[in-house]
């Protein structure tokens, strides 16, 4: 466990550099140069790259012996412990000049999440987790919400292009039907750690990729958040879709979205 409280450290320091390398090579807004990553609105900028490859290159300066798994370079290497990492969540957010964006940096291991922290700069947001030792948001432990009524909780459908867009609508109608308001906020992994932190009361996604949940998932787990089990769902590529609610109204929202919560 001390092993896993050195990592979270490190992990915290770089995760707050690494946002700070990422506002230093923000263009003004309007100006990025957005390129698809094949599916629609799934973008990146000169700076996700960027990023990857400072945190590729400190985490493994720091950490010889673990793994690494990131977004958009290409960049991978094995270990029993493996860092993934979102250089950038939210980069349309980003590129637009918005504000609701952030890096990502999970550890996993054994098939579970076992440290994540998440910066986002401009909220003035760190999350912190380590599996068995709490979460926290700026030092501060997280609980999930007490909320017990889907007609008064706020959800997030989060949209993937991997996904027949009538399958994402049904799911909207479906949550809207029982009255919950929705949420769209451009990322997927500060939507999970608002659920963490009881901002908001669940999301929903039919299929994120792995290093948009990896630091989250522990973030919610410790801040007793019903998750679905991702990792034990992922296809090969490491997606699968994500539940995380409020306990007491996971159980309708996975009965409403089909996402088992294991």
């Amino acid at each position: 466990m001390t092993d896993l409280a050195d990592r979270l450290t490190v992990a915290g320091r770089l995760a707050k550099e690494a946002a700070a390398m990422a506002l230093r090579l923000r263009p003004r807004a309007g100006d990025a140069v957005l390129k698809s990553e094949g599916l629609g609105q799934d973008w990146l900028t000169e700076a996700d790259g960027a990023v990857e490859r400072f945190l590729s290159e400190e985490l493994r300066k720091a950490f010889p012996g673990d793994g690494f798994q990131g977004e958009e370079a290409g960049l991978h290497r094995e270990g029993a412990l493996r860092w993934v990492v979102d250089p950038i969540d939210g980069t349309s957010n980003f590129a637009h000049g918005g504000q609701r964006w952030c890096v990502s940096i999970g550890l996993v291991g054994d098939g579970e999440a076992l440290l994540g922290a998440i910066c986002a700069p401009q909220l003035n947001q760190l999350f912190l987790a380590q599996k068995g030792k709490g979460a926290t948001l700026n030092g501060a432990s997280i609980r999930a919400a007490a909320t017990d009524r889907l007609d008064r909780a706020m959800v997030e459908c989060g949209w993937s292009p991997r996904r027949p867009d009538a399958a994402f609508q049904a799911l909207v109608q479906q949550v809207m039907g029982q009255g919950a308001m929705l949420r769209a906020g451009g990322s997927g992994t500060l939507g999970l750690a608002d659920v963490a932190a009881g901002a908001q009361d669940a999301y929903v996604e039919l299929h994120i990729n792995l290093w948009d949940v990896a630091a989250a998932l522990v973030v919610l787990a410790e801040a007793g958040a019903r998750v679905s089990p991702f990792i034990a769902q992922s296809d090969a590529a490491g997606g699968a879709p994500i539940l995380a609610a409020a306990p007491a109204i996971a159980e309708e929202l996975a009965a409403l979205s089909g996402i088992s919560l294991g």
